[in-house]
């Protein structure tokens, strides 16, 4: 049971910094073949931590506690040649404006009214919608406050992996199903 609780957590770190592997998709794997082994509210809190330590970075680089490495940061910042304006160029230019634009609106508001920042990210990190990733970083830029980001986010992702844990045992006791 310790050795799928360790590799849980290490799934759902990296799953969280990388998301290419599904942490849902691992959890109900290993809780259909392991459910006798493992209690369902265990697998959810150890997940839960995982994945938020592995969305901490996110957070904090968009808040400004860490910075970019050298590398990166001089590739951001460094002067750019100019390129002749052409068509495609100039539309782009408009876009990404209008979305810069939009990014400072959304910062004002989230700052005049933090109760919605909190109520979006909570729900973000139970139901997933709007992506948790994005409401990960959007808490960070609008400098909401660490301990509320790791309360809510703990909660909710708790929540979230818990009832995605207990699932193979509640479908399997509907149906009549072993597991």
């Amino acid at each position: 049971m310790l050795t799928w609780l360790c590799i849980a957590f290490g799934v759902a770190v990296g799953s969280s910094l990388l998301p290419v592997v599904s942490i849902e998709l691992f959890i109900i794997t290993v809780m259909t073949t392991e459910a006798e082994q493992i209690p369902w509210v265990l697998m959810g809190a150890v997940v839960a931590v995982g994945h938020l330590i592995g969305k901490l970075p996110y957070y904090l680089a968009a808040r400004g506690s860490i910075h970019l490495p050298r590398v990166l940061h001089e590739r951001i910042h460094r002067p750019r040649r100019e390129r002749p304006m052409t068509p495609r160029r100039e539309r782009w230019q408009r876009r990404t404006k209008r979305v810069r634009g939009w990014l400072e609106a959304l910062r004002e508001r989230c700052h005049r009214h933090p109760g919605w920042m909190t109520t979006t990210y909570g729900v973000s990190s139970v139901v997933g919608l709007p992506p948790y990733m994005a409401t990960v970083v959007l808490a960070g830029f609008v400098n909401m406050r660490p301990a509320l980001f790791v309360g809510a986010g703990l909660a909710g992702r708790f929540v979230r992996f818990s009832i995605l844990a207990g699932a193979p045992a509640v479908c399997a006791g509907w149906f009549g199903v072993t597991l």
